[in-house]
C-alpha cells in the first residue's frame, strides 16, 4: 500500500525540520549537525506516517520502536562525538568548493537533500506501517537483521570512542574489536538495519521499496560512506595504509596478513 498523501506530508515535515537545522548551522557556522539530524529524519518520517494514514497494519507498533531506538541512538552518539570540535573536515571541503555564499546553498546542498535522501529511504517504513498483512517469517527475519546491525553499529561506535578516549592512541589507527573485522563497521551495521527494515516491508507486500536499501547501500558504499572518508585519509595518516591491506572496507572477514593471506582472529 502506498499513500501519496502520507508519503508528501512527511516530505513536507522533514524539509521544515531541514529548515530548522539550517538555521541553527547559520548560528553556529557547522553544517555537521546536519549529521545528527539524518536519523532524526527519519524517525519524523515513520511518525508521519503512523499518524497520517487513516488504518494501520500490524507492524506499525513494531517498526516504531525499531526506528525510535535507532534513530535516538545514533543521533545522541553523533551529537556527543561532534560536540566542542570543529566542523567536520567533509563538510569544510564542501564549504571551500561551493564560495561564495555558501552559507545560502547549504539550505539545499547539505540540509535539503540529506531531507529529501532520508524521504526516500524511508519508504519500506511507510510500506510496513501501512500494510494490513498479518507478520510472517519474513517480518522475523527483517527484525532479526535490524537489531543484529542495531547492535554492531552500536557496539562499533562504543568500541571506536573508548579506544580514543585514551591519550596513548592519539593518532593511531582502530584496528580492534569489530574493527578488526571491517574498517566500517558502523556502517555494516547500518547496511543491515535497513535491508532488515527492507525486509520487514516485502513480508508486508511492499517489495518496490527497495530503492531504499539500494539508496542506502550506495550511500554507505560509494557516496558519503566508505569512499568518501578514505579519499585521503591515507595520505593524513599513512599507517592507514597496512590496515586497508589487511582488513575489508566493509564486510567483515578474517584479517589478511602482510602476503594477502589470512590470519587467524
Amino acid at each position: 500500500m502506498f499513500d501519496l498523501n502520507a508519503y508528501f506530508s512527511a516530505l513536507a515535515a522533514l524539509s521544515l525540520i531541514a529548515l530548522a537545522g539550517w538555521i541553527v548551522s547559520l548560528v553556529k557556522r557547522d553544517v555537521s549537525i546536519v549529521d545528527s539530524l539524518w536519523s532524526l529524519f527519519l524517525l519524523a518520517a515513520a511518525v508521519v506516517y503512523a499518524v497520517r494514514l487513516d488504518d494501520t497494519g500490524p507492524r506499525a507498533a513494531l517498526v516504531l520502536v525499531l526506528v525510535l531506538l535507532w534513530a535516538i541512538r545514533l543521533s545522541v552518539h553523533v551529537t556527543w562525538r561532534n560536540h566542542g570540535i570543529p566542523e567536520d573536515h567533509r563538510y569544510q571541503a564542501i564549504r571551500r568548493n561551493n564560495q561564495p555564499h555558501f552559507e545560502l546553498k547549504s539550505l539545499y546542498i547539505v540540509f535539503g537533500l540529506q531531507a529529501v535522501l532520508a524521504w526516500i529511504v524511508s519508504i519500506p517504513l511507510l510500506a510496513a506501517i501501512a500494510s494490513p498483512r498479518d507478520l510472517a517469517m519474513l517480518d522475523v527475519l527483517g527484525i532479526a537483521l535490524g537489531i543484529a546491525g542495531f547492535l554492531f553499529e552500536t557496539v562499533a561506535d562504543w568500541q571506536l570512542a573508548r579506544f580514543k578516549s585514551y591519550e596513548n592512541n592519539r593518532g593511531q589507527v582502530m584496528d580492534r574489536g569489530l574493527w578488526r573485522y571491517t574498517r566500517h563497521p558502523n556502517y555494516f551495521g547500518e547496511f543491515c538495519v535497513w535491508w532488515g527494515f527492507y525486509l520487514i516491508a516485502f513480508a508486508a507486500g511492499g517489495w518496490w521499496s527497495i530503492i531504499s536499501p539500494l539508496l542506502m547501500s550506495l550511500l554507505l558504499l560509494r557516496v558519503s560512506g566508505v569512499a568518501l572518508l578514505e579519499k585521503d585519509i591515507a595520505e593524513r595518516r599513512p599507517t592507514y595504509r597496512d590496515y586497508i591491506a589487511r582488513t575489508n572496507a566493509f564486510f567483515p572477514g578474517i584479517p589478511r596478513a602482510a602476503g594477502g593471506k589470512r590470519v587467524s582472529a
